[in-house]
């Protein structure tokens, strides 16, 4: 879940999920470093994208910028037509050409803003989705994440806070590859103080945006 703050990321825990009917059980983490997104899973492509290469060999993501209001409309823009070209773009934020196609080229090389198709996995050929969290020693976590970065069925990959340090999500074929991909992976890593692996039932919501006011 994203939140503005600290005190909006309480707020909505306890007042929204805390007060769900039948909720017994509540757990939460920050997330502290985001590696891969559902934009740097792509199986079927011979090249990893750049930001998967990167988490690879180790790389350090590029470092956050500061945005203005000129992008974030530029990037409601897209979010109602992802499609939309430089030309409209620019008219559409009363700017020139160039300044909206530097800008758009900004925010994607910063790793801010992803413009891909997201397909249903299993549309695609891997309907078995799993979640796995781990627990690794700051002394390991490099070496980890850069193993698991490597793994074309890592769909999703951040550090967290609490126990279990690292926190993915998977996609596979089949549950014989699921359990082929566990005990293959698992085993290569040190030092793991705990494994958990969940599998997904049923996905509701994937990727969510700003609710319409």
């Amino acid at each position: 879940m994203l939140a503005p703050d600290h005190e909006a990321l309480l707020s909505l825990v306890d007042d929204v999920v805390g007060r769900l009917e039948g909720v017994r059980d509540i757990h939460s983490s920050l997330m502290l470093r985001l590696l891969l997104t559902a934009s740097d899973w792509a199986p079927y492509d011979d090249e990893p994208t750049d930001v998967r290469r990167s988490a690879m060999e180790g790389r350090p993501l590029p470092e956050p910028i500061s945005v203005d209001d000129l992008d974030r409309r530029l990037v409601e823009l897209l979010r109602h037509d992802a499609r939309m070209s430089t030309t409209r773009l620019a008219r559409e934020l009363s700017v020139g050409e160039t300044t909206a196609r530097r800008r758009l080229a900004r925010l994607m090389g910063s790793h801010i803003l992803h413009l891909r198709l997201h397909a249903d996995p299993a549309f695609l050929g891997y309907p078995v989705e799993a979640r796995f969290q781990l627990g690794v020693p700051h002394s390991r976590l490099d070496a980890a994440t850069r193993l698991l970065a490597g793994e074309p069925a890592v769909r999703q990959l951040l550090v967290t806070s609490g126990t279990t340090s690292l926190l993915g999500y998977s996609s596979h074929r089949d549950l014989r590859d699921l359990h082929a991909f566990t005990a293959r992976v698992f085993a290569r890593l040190d030092s793991v103080s705990s494994a958990e692996t969940a599998l997904l039932m049923r996905t509701y919501k994937r990727a969510g945006f700003a609710r319409e006011s």
